[in-house]
């Protein structure tokens, strides 16, 4: 009777396991395939691309579509444009939020609690709704049409102080009681000590802020009425959704499009495989902790 149990309990798990792993490559494939679909259409010469099907692979070879975004579309301003805010955005975020963090954990820092409470309940509002507070304050401090507008959008979050909160707290704190012991003062003991020991934590809040700045695109539209400032997301909606298809003279193909959303991804590619060994862990650690 027993054995006829753990064959059937054995057999119900196979099951499970197969309609499992039948449900993970469907769903995979449908990541897959419009990823593959983009890079085809982005390497095919410009009449192959407008023709309305589905391809995994490139029809008449050909990189004319990089060319006309990078040159007669003019996308390296927008590109460097975002290069800039990302860059510049990201590393203020991670440092206030890990300054953030490790004040949190201080015992003896007064109203703790309530400032943990208070970092959580900003994490329940919705960004659009205080984009328009966000405009006029911005807007009072002369930052409309500037660059430096969208690096302090979102410049700290109640996410990320939380998440390096969590990491910080991993740390034993008499490592920092140690250390005022021997003469170091708070902000040597935060960036020798704990930035070091919570590396983990820095890569999952950078890898995290890197791909949301540069996928940014409410807070430019809002922000951005100068052509010459704009980023390289608007550009890219402007060419893409632009219902006449046409730039001036130059007719926007198929495959010009796909070659600019190529280019969009091709950061986030690179950066990805060094913080890669970090983020799964980061992420596990992060939610873990109390």
């Amino acid at each position: 009777m027993n054995i006829e149990r753990l064959e059937r309990r054995g057999w119900g798990n196979r099951t499970f396991d197969a309609l499992n792993a039948i449900f993970l490559i469907l769903l995979m494939l449908t990541m897959i395939i419009p990823f593959a679909n983009v890079v085809a259409l982005a390497f095919s010469s410009g009449m192959a691309s407008m023709k309305p099907e589905i391809i995994l692979f490139p029809k008449e070879f050909s990189i004319e579509g990089f060319g006309t975004v990078w040159n007669s579309l003019d996308l390296r301003r927008p590109f460097m444009n975002s290069v800039i805010v990302t860059v510049t955005g990201t590393l203020l975020h991670v440092l206030l939020s890990s300054m953030a963090g490790f004040v949190l954990i201080q015992p003896q820092l007064p109203g703790k609690k309530f400032m943990v409470s208070f970092i959580l309940l900003t994490m329940m509002i919705p960004q659009d709704a205080i984009m328009i507070p966000l405009y006029l304050v911005n807007q009072d401090l002369h930052l409309i049409n500037t660059l430096s507008s969208l690096v302090l959008s979102g410049m700290v979050s109640g996410f990320s102080i939380l998440l390096m909160r969590n990491f910080f707290l991993s740390v034993p704190y008499e490592m920092c009681e140690s250390a005022q012991i021997d003469g170091l003062g708070m902000l040597r003991i935060f960036t020798t000590i704990y930035i070091r020991l919570a590396i983990t934590g820095v890569a999952t809040v950078t890898l995290f802020e890197f791909v949301s700045r540069w996928n940014m695109l409410s807070a430019p539209v809002l922000f951005i009425n100068d052509s010459t400032k704009i980023t390289l997301q608007v550009a890219l909606k402007s060419m893409i959704t632009d219902a006449s298809a046409t730039s001036g003279n130059l007719l926007i193909t198929t495959n010009v499009r796909m070659a600019g959303i190529l280019i969009s991804i091709i950061p986030l590619l690179a950066v990805y495989p060094f913080i890669q060994r970090y983020f799964m862990k980061g992420l596990m650690l992060g939610a873990n902790k109390e």
